[in-house]
């Protein structure tokens, strides 16, 4: 772990400069031969990468010049999108902020998914023990990981199955709570399991880079994994300093240090993928740029001066496209430059993640492996894609057809809710009902989005250890569609003690041996086994269900 050093700007200082460093790629020669013209327009992804996968905060899919915005610049961010794969229908697990974060942790959509809903003046909402996010994944393959910035779950605690560090993540620093991530000069951030102090004076964004940069850089031979999501351009609309170009700009307050917001956040990605170039890791790495959902109108900013939803309807909370689509970016030195129209979703990123990493993808999610998008060699399509805010509205899309459904508890939707039907093809700014024109199309969909509204479907994945006096037991979870064969379980130490058990474990099953308890009190549980014809090794250090403190000064 790195020493905790805090530098950054207290209220004084002035918005970032742009830092740029990436650079376009040149043309494919036309005079390859056919095979290999082929090949290079495929594009590559490196074995088992780094995974940079950055999450804005109520970014509008319009608010990035790649997709048109003209009033405020983003060119690090359309320099990623000329070099990389850029989605143009990419949708967010939810039109709001904690159930589209856990849909993209966890592969589920909101209608599956533990947590639905924000906390709307309610308890906050939390993760569960039954929960798999990408990042326990990764770590349990060989990954270091870390989040920084917004977890968004809560509650403030250690000792709970909702924290970061319980969840996957080696490394955790930033806000634990929904509420707590508004605050942009916060009295402290959580770094693992313990505060730092900040006393209101130190600009969150800017301590959020200066940790993320700490973490890339640091010396491993481990592939990492940096989820890092900051709370930029979420309200209120704080900077740090003035709002640079758009200091006098025509517009009200809000809307030049909103604008100021996503420029800072544009120069907080080059700064990370200057990182990756100056410390040789891009050509191993790949970088993910999205939103957790559409664009707000809170605290005095108002998205119809920006266009912030391009040509899409409604923005944040709303399951119009203008509230659940979103950017979606996708840079590697090997990809070719590109334009995706395949829909994806929030729920794709964890299995495409564990197909990246090379890890059996967990059964029963509602997501699908995107790698060959990035590629160009085509990737499995959805049958369907459903967003669901419970007691509020609900939509489902199958082709070019969506549906959108409003409860009765919504004002103006009448005592039986309302149903409305859009061909997405025709009208993607959703503004010619044909519910009534076509019953048959709506009808179907509803029955369909009625089905797929249930019951987390997931079953056990992964590792988990039991200390048990002078007894471990390690338990094996084969969660995945596919039998696991040859599998090993035992303890990695000083002295491995490692115990053939099974020749084959089918999915769903679990296998359990127990091994005495190795001196010192550290337990790191082992799992080798073969799937799918690759071999495979999961670790998992026992933590006694705590987040591990980790945190060596507050600089």
């Amino acid at each position: 772990m790195l020493p905790f050093v805090i530098n950054g700007p207290s209220r004084r200082a002035l918005l970032a400069g742009t830092l740029s460093g990436l650079t376009l790629p040149a043309a494919v020669s036309s005079a390859l031969p056919a095979g290999a013209e082929a090949a290079a327009r495929r594009g590559s992804i490196p074995s088992r990468p780094n995974i940079l996968l950055i999450l804005a905060d109520d970014l509008g899919w319009g608010e990035i010049g790649s997709n048109g915005q003209r009033l405020i610049h983003t060119p690090n961010l359309d320099r990623l999108a000329a070099e990389g794969v850029q989605f143009k229908a990419a949708y967010s697990g939810a039109p709001l902020c904690a159930p589209s974060r856990c849909s993209l942790l966890t592969g589920l959509h909101a209608g599956h998914s533990t947590v639905r809903d924000n906390p709307e003046g309610g308890p906050q909402l939390a993760l569960s023990e039954a929960d798999l996010t990408f990042a326990e994944l990764l770590q349990l393959s060989g990954y270091r990981t870390a989040c920084i910035g917004k977890w968004g779950f809560g509650p403030e605690r250690t000792d709970q199955p909702s924290h970061p560090n319980v969840r996957g993540f080696d490394e955790f620093f930033g806000y634990i709570s929904h509420k707590h991530a508004h605050q942009y000069f916060p009295k402290y951030l959580w770094h693992n399991g313990q505060k730092v102090q900040l006393g209101g004076t130190k600009y969150a964004p800017h301590l959020f880079r200066q940790r993320a940069v700490e973490f890339m850089k640091a010396d491993s031979d481990k592939p990492f994994l940096l989820y890092f999501a900051t709370n930029l351009p979420h309200s209120p609309s704080v900077i740090a300093g003035d709002a640079g170009e758009y200091e006098n700009k025509p517009w009200t307050g809000p809307n030049r240090r909103h604008a100021a917001q996503v420029a800072r956040l544009d120069t907080d990605v080059a700064a990370l993928v200057r990182t990756l170039r100056d410390a040789g890791l891009a050509k191993d790495t790949l970088v993910l740029f999205t939103s957790d959902n559409g664009p707000h109108r809170e605290k005095g900013v108002t998205p119809w001066l920006f266009d912030s939803n391009g040509p899409y309807r409604a923005d944040k909370r709303d399951v119009y496209e203008g509230g659940i689509r979103v950017p979606l970016i996708a840079w590697s030195p090997g990809l070719r430059p590109r334009v995706e129209r395949q829909p994806v979703a929030f729920w794709d990123v964890l299995p495409t993640l564990a197909d990246l990493a090379e890890t059996p993808v967990p059964a029963n999610l509602d997501g699908l492996s995107f790698r060959g998008l990035l590629t160009g060699e085509g990737a499995p399509k959805h049958h369907h894609l459903v967003w669901n805010r419970p007691r509020k509205a609900q939509a489902i899309r199958r082709g070019r057809w969506k549906v959108v459904r409003f409860s009765p508890h919504i004002a103006g939707a009448g005592p039986q809710g309302r149903i409305e039907l859009y061909d997405l093809t025709d009208d993607p700014g959703e503004r010619r009902d044909q519910a009534a024109a076509r019953p048959a199309i709506t009808r179907q969909l509803v029955e369909l989005l009625d089905r797929s509204i249930g019951t987390d479907p997931r079953i056990p994945y992964g590792l988990r250890t039991e200390v048990s006096g002078d007894q471990v037991v390690v338990t094996l979870h084969n969660g995945s569609a596919t039998p696991w064969t040859k599998v090993e379980l035992g303890l990695d130490g000083k002295r491995r003690r490692r115990a053939r058990t099974v020749a084959r474990v089918e999915p769903g099953m679990a296998i359990s041996v127990g091994f005495p308890a190795p001196d010192g009190g550290r337990v790191v549980a082992r799992a080798d086994f073969t799937s799918g014809g690759r071999a495979h090794v999961f670790r998992r250090e026992h933590t006694g269900g705590a987040a591990p403190i980790t945190l060596t000064g507050t600089g």
